[in-house]
């Protein structure tokens, strides 16, 4: 697959049509923050969170300073709160290791907390400009779509899948290549109800020429009601609003006893809350 004929129509209609938003204009670290904060997260929960977050700390070294406990209580309501305990060991290593200054190369990247293959992609290409394979699920099923005339990717990318699209990156611009395909895929080759009359490459995507073919795939959405993350959750925004909680306080927000003490317990393991003595429990300090 070496086809870069679609570059200049997704880039040209990306220029036009992207969104205004502030780690497209951030530095480095900027750029980081936003990266882990979207990890499983939409844009629009993330924008307040981030602005204030940006203003509290601007630089890895002023997050280094902070406590667990207020870099919790920051993170709000995003959700997977372990991210910014990543987040946090991230911008420490940072400050004490590389001199504040993050690391340029996608190896350098992935020996810091919390960043995985996708997240030093991501940075190589938003960070610095320069040339790497960018997979979010929005890329991806733009791909599968567009090239394998397929509705859904896989779960995960195959080694087959990351060699074929590594080889559509142009070699002018390969980070607009990277923001470009990843909003087209955000903002009209969604999930549900793609806009294909809005697509600048629709007339030249397999899968609409197959007439739409529906994917075997079939996708569960994540419940949310009832699970151990709404437990966790629960327990940890209790802990943001209140300095300290009893365990016979904790036992009063959720009525399933033992998914309650599994949630204690692991939140224990991740280090996202602490014990204080035998039945008081606070956020890290």
């Amino acid at each position: 697959m070496s086809d870069q004929s679609y570059a200049k129509e997704i880039s040209q209609w990306f220029k036009k049509n992207k969104r205004d938003l502030p780690w497209r204009k951030a530095d480095a670290w900027g750029i980081l923050v936003s990266e882990f904060m979207l990890q499983q997260t939409p844009v629009n929960r993330v924008l307040p969170v981030y602005n204030q977050w940006m203003q509290k700390w601007p630089s890895a070294a002023a997050l280094a300073k902070a406590t667990p406990a207020e870099v919790i209580t920051s993170w709000g309501r995003l959700g997977y709160p372990r991210r910014a305990l990543r987040l946090h060991e991230c911008a420490k290593v940072i400050t004490s290791q590389h001199g504040g200054k993050i690391p340029t190369t996608e190896t350098e990247l992935r020996k810091l907390p919390g960043i995985g293959e996708y997240t030093a992609a991501a940075m190589v290409a938003f960070a610095f400009s320069e040339r790497s394979l960018v997979l979010d699920i929005n890329i991806r099923r733009l791909f599968s779509r567009l090239y394998d005339g397929e509705q859904t990717p896989k779960n995960s990318a195959t080694k087959d899948e990351k060699e074929r699209y590594e080889q559509l990156i142009p070699k002018k611009d390969p980070h607009v290549w990277a923001a470009a395909t990843m909003e087209l895929g955000a903002l009209i080759c969604t999930a549900q109800s793609p806009k294909c009359a809005l697509c600048p490459v629709a007339n030249k995507c397999l899968w609409r020429s197959l007439d739409y073919p529906q994917s075997e795939i079939v996708k569960r959405r994540q419940t949310w009601h009832g699970t151990d993350r709404q437990c966790r959750g629960m327990i940890v925004q209790s802990l943001r609003e209140n300095e300290i909680l009893t365990r016979a306080q904790i036992q009063e927000l959720w009525d399933v006893p033992s998914q309650l003490e599994k949630a204690i317990l692991t939140l224990l393991d991740d280090g996202l809350i602490e014990a204080r003595g035998r039945n008081k429990f606070s956020l890290p300090r």
